[in-house]
């Protein structure tokens, strides 16, 4: 099939750089990924994956983790399972 529609959005320059380093590890390029996109929202008729607000004890999480509050680092699995008692 030939693509031949042009779909033009307007994005912050940080989050198309962001997006477009993940879809590189991936092996898929801007379009691939818009693509996949628009045919799963043929597909499901719909949005492919929830879209909601986050309930209270999901922002304060979020913001929590934005804030470096309470988040666990680790190097590898191995120090993760040993930090979470595994």
């Amino acid at each position: 099939m030939n693509k031949t529609a042009v779909v033009s959005a307007r994005i912050t320059p940080e989050a198309k750089i962001k997006a477009e380093k993940v879809l590189e590890k991936l092996g898929l390029t801007t379009t691939d990924a818009i693509t996949m996109l628009f045919q799963q929202i043929n597909l499901r008729q719909g949005i492919p994956f929830p879209v909601e607000i986050p309930n209270t004890e999901t922002m304060k999480a979020i913001a929590d983790t934005d804030a470096g509050r309470d988040v666990t680092v680790a190097t590898s699995m191995e120090e993760l399972r040993a930090q979470l008692g595994d």
